[in-house]
């Protein structure tokens, strides 16, 4: 077969020159900033290490044409010109050698080339490393960052007792930034924070799962397929639409409507509250329960709903009677994994709902939820050893678990009850 031939010679043209290309790009910066600090003067290296990662970092402000923290000396703008030219005599010579690299591969896999070589088992050798290799890497990112959440939420937790994390009922993570400076020692108790995630992940549901499934239903079993086929992209388009999106909609749109008709209504509503964002949040989720729950509803055999015809039910009858019996796995595997979709949404909850760390269960008032406190902890100037901070990766965690258990969930639910057809 000829194309694995020419596979066979694009594999040692290109391999080794890609090969050499990660390996540079990797190692370059290393290389380059050693070489770099080597060459400073004595006054600067011999300061300590802090001060010179942050000389360093003007160094390369300066290479770059960045701003720099403070005026340039001629020693700092020597480095930045010493810095660029190490980094173009590094590329060019790393352009020479892959070249090099290719040619030479090109010449040995052509020398190579006769009808008796096995060149399609040499390719697929080839390839099923790389695929191995692919997974390894996949599951080495998913490994890595659990054991840095892990790591970093074991010192949150040497700070602050479990305990007093998930079962207290007051949030407020201010702590003092240094020792002269007077502030509170902190409250890290994380339930206001669930019940703001659960209470907007509930209230997103409510909106999503009826409109989404009942459009499901509608496309799969009562919509001429030219409907179909035009309804449904267009519906599609809203799992396309960035959040950021959605919360200016939320902030700007729905969260004054709900404060005026709560208020027309003799209701005390707040300017920002958990029903606005969870009514967005919903809207945002229906295309995945609606997509999903199609596609299982389709998946159901036309027998059955023959077989129940020819009983005499109706429409309406064999759809709540087999179709959606028959379904109802996958259709709560789609609901279950909308659900996590919901408990991790961060910027619809941070423009309608606010920043509030309340105990509450009222959908009028202001709430916060977790992944909103994750993203306000880890900006700001408090230092990184702190409760404060610290406290982003113990949400996390909580986080992480809680997300992962749903899709564990789901995924039992559908492999357990899922109906198998011939």
């Amino acid at each position: 077969m000829p194309s694995y031939y020419g596979l066979y010679v694009a594999m040692w043209v290109g391999l080794p020159a890609l090969i050499l290309f990660a390996l540079w790009t990797g190692l370059e910066g290393i290389v380059v900033n050693n070489m770099v600090r080597a060459s400073l003067p004595a006054s600067i290296t011999s300061l300590s290490a802090q001060e010179i990662n942050l000389i360093m970092v003007d160094i390369h402000n300066l290479a770059y044409g960045n701003i720099t923290s403070r005026v340039p000396e001629p020693a700092l703008t020597a480095a930045a010109d010493y810095y660029n030219h190490l980094r173009g005599i590094g590329n060019g010579a790393l352009a020479v050698v892959m070249l090099a690299l290719a040619c030479a591969g090109l010449f040995f896999a052509k020398g190579r080339i006769h009808p008796k070589l096995r060149a399609r088992n040499q390719v697929e050798q080839v390839v099923n490393v790389i695929l191995i290799l692919c997974s390894l890497v996949a599951i080495l990112t998913t490994v890595g960052i659990v054991l840095s959440l892990l790591f970093e939420a074991i010192r949150f937790f040497t700070k602050v007792p479990p305990a007093e994390f998930l079962l207290g009922l007051h949030w407020s993570p201010q702590t003092a930034i240094r020792a002269d400076q007077v502030a509170s020692d902190g409250a890290f108790g994380a339930v206001p924070l669930f019940t703001g995630t659960l209470l907007i992940a509930a209230i997103a549901m409510a909106v999503a799962v009826p409109l989404g499934l009942m459009s499901a239903i509608y496309m799969s079993e009562y919509a001429p397929s030219k409907v179909r086929g035009t309804v449904k992209p267009i519906l599609e388009i809203l799992a396309g639409i960035p959040t950021v999106v959605y919360g200016f909609f939320a902030a700007l749109t729905m969260a004054p409507f709900v404060r005026d008709v709560g208020q027309s209504l003799g209701f005390g509503v707040s300017s920002e509250s958990a029903l606005a964002a969870g009514v967005v949040m919903g809207i945002m989720i229906i295309p995945f329960v609606s997509s999903l729950s199609d596609d299982i509803i389709n998946a159901v055999p036309q027998s059955l709903r023959d077989g129940s015809y020819g009983l005499g039910a109706t429409k309406s009858e064999t759809i709540r009677n087999v179709v959606l019996p028959a379904a109802l796995p996958g259709i709560v595997g789609a609901v279950l994994l909308a659900v996590s979709r919901a408990i991790g949404e961060t910027m619809i909850v941070v423009m309608a709902a606010g920043l509030a760390a309340n105990l509450t269960g009222n959908p009028l008032d202001a709430v916060s939820t977790v992944t909103v406190q994750i993203a306000t902890l880890l900006v700001g100037d408090q230092e990184f050893d702190s409760a404060k901070t610290l406290s982003a990766f113990g949400l996390g965690l909580v986080l992480f678990t809680v997300t992962l258990t749903l899709n564990i969930i789901a995924l039992r639910v559908v492999r357990k009850y899922r109906e198998k057809y011939d």
